[in-house]
């Protein structure tokens, strides 16, 4: 599961979404594609940030809910937390002579 993270982080529009995520969460596929256009002049397709969002939900970095007609996407930080603890471990007192 961290090989997928460390993929979808390996991107920089992937990471470029996930800014945006953290910026404002709950996106549409429209929202996130306008946001990239024009706070970072990415012209990607609509197509083209859906196989991002595939990527990083395959991840579990983002997740979906319907609601109604639309799509939304959130942020989901517990795969980062989780490689974060896996080296931030407190450290362990040493042992006096």
């Amino acid at each position: 599961m961290a090989e997928d993270v460390f993929k979808a982080l390996a991107d920089p529009t992937r990471r470029r979404i996930l800014d945006e995520l953290v910026e404002r969460d709950g996106q549409t596929l429209f929202e996130i594609c306008t946001r990239l256009a024009t706070k970072h002049g990415l012209g990607l397709s609509r197509q083209g940030i859906s196989q991002h969002l595939a990527v990083l939900e395959a991840a579990g970095l983002v997740t979906s809910r319907r609601q109604g007609r639309y799509k939304f996407h959130d942020l989901n930080t517990e795969p980062l937390e989780r490689i974060a603890t896996r080296w931030l471990r407190p450290k362990r007192p040493e042992s006096t002579p």
